[in-house]
């Protein structure tokens, strides 16, 4: 068995007990296939809870500073994240954007889930703020539907994204496949990747129920 397979059945059953996560809609996630799980972002733990509601290995972007620490500890850390699916990438230098999307592009090729959080960070106050355009790519490059998911309740036990979460109960809401083949070969158009991003966004919105604020995170951090 992969590393993948043994964390998770490792660890799944303590994040289940902990989290006891309400799942909606699985049923929406294909089977085999490419596909896109793209949602949003309040905490740290969502990277930990998306993998085990899905029956099958989901793969996501992650800080390369996770598995560069140094000693044992960061040698164990390593295993552990690059194990739970995380593909790490320095995400901070000027073409990290560019690494992320070849990165989900060859999940995708590979016909894998890759999951993605348009936002582009964590929420910095709970509300749900504009998608980047890199979901509309990997979708219009690659043909990979994409189902849209929301997260709710992590942000009330892991507050601020860092410490220890607290246990308690997180709902996971899995929406319908979209798919946007209309739109082939038009990867490049700046108005179609908004479209896109957009929908995405909104059927997103309509699954979490967050207040919608149409500025980047990054800038309303910045703020």
């Amino acid at each position: 068995m992969s590393r993948l397979t043994v964390i998770k059945a490792v660890l799944g059953p303590i994040l289940r007990l902990m989290f006891r996560p309400q799942i909606e809609g699985a049923e929406n996630i294909p089977g085999t296939g490419p596909v896109i799980l793209a949602g949003n972002h309040l905490t740290f733990i969502d990277s930990l809870i998306i993998p085990i509601c899905c029956d099958r290995p989901v793969y996501y972007i992650g800080k390369d500073e996770y598995v560069t620490g140094k000693g044992l500890k960061g040698r164990v850390m390593a295993w552990f994240f690059t194990g739970s699916g995380m593909i790490p990438v320095d995400r901070d230098g000027g073409r990290g954007g560019v690494a992320a999307l070849m990165t989900g592009r060859r999940v995708l090729d590979e016909g894998g889930a890759f999951a993605i959080y348009p936002e582009g960070t964590r929420s910095p106050d709970g509300r749900l703020y504009r998608g980047r355009t890199g979901i509309a790519r990997l979708t219009l490059m690659t043909g990979a539907p994409v189902v849209p998911f929301a997260v709710i309740g992590t942000d009330k036990l892991q507050p601020g994204g860092a410490g220890i979460p607290k246990p308690g109960k997180v709902t996971v809401r899995f929406g319908e496949p979209m798919e946007f083949s209309r739109y082939e070969g038009m990867d490049r158009d700046r108005y179609v990747l908004r479209a896109v991003t957009d929908s995405v966004m909104s059927e997103v919105m309509r699954l979490s129920g967050q207040e919608y604020v149409d500025m980047y995170a990054t800038k309303a951090k910045a703020a």
